[in-house]
């Protein structure tokens, strides 16, 4: 069963708070132009450990409440920017000085961003 985005959307935001995910914000891409998906969930974590676990944890979630599974990962084995590609939902889990560089959030900033608060 494919959820819809905001359902998983939800998935992941649950799984990242499970490890205590670092920063969380769910950017809506929906109206922004060529965007590669309809939403980006962004978060860091304090170690490439924490990023491993908090990318487990978001699999673990999506496929525990919505038997949904990412089509295509990336970047698991050195753990500084987990990409996870949901295909309508992409997930980056990175360190916090990786989020600094990429700065994602700068990148995209016509999306509509909300932050997790917890």
């Amino acid at each position: 069963m494919k959820a819809g985005a905001e359902q998983l959307v939800d998935a992941v935001v649950h799984g990242m708070e499970e490890i205590k995910a670092q920063d969380i914000v769910v950017m809506d891409l929906r109206k922004v132009p060529n965007a590669l998906s309809d939403f980006f969930v962004v978060c860091h974590g304090n170690s490439n450990t924490q990023v491993k676990a908090i990318a487990d944890s978001v699999e673990k979630e999506t496929w525990q409440l919505l038997q949904d599974e990412p089509a295509h990962t990336e970047g698991e084995r050195n753990a500084t920017w987990v990409l996870l590609d949901y295909v309508n939902v992409i997930v980056h889990v990175f360190s916090k000085d990786a989020r600094g560089f990429y700065a994602l959030e700068d990148l995209w900033a016509d999306a509509e961003i909300r932050s997790i608060s917890h």
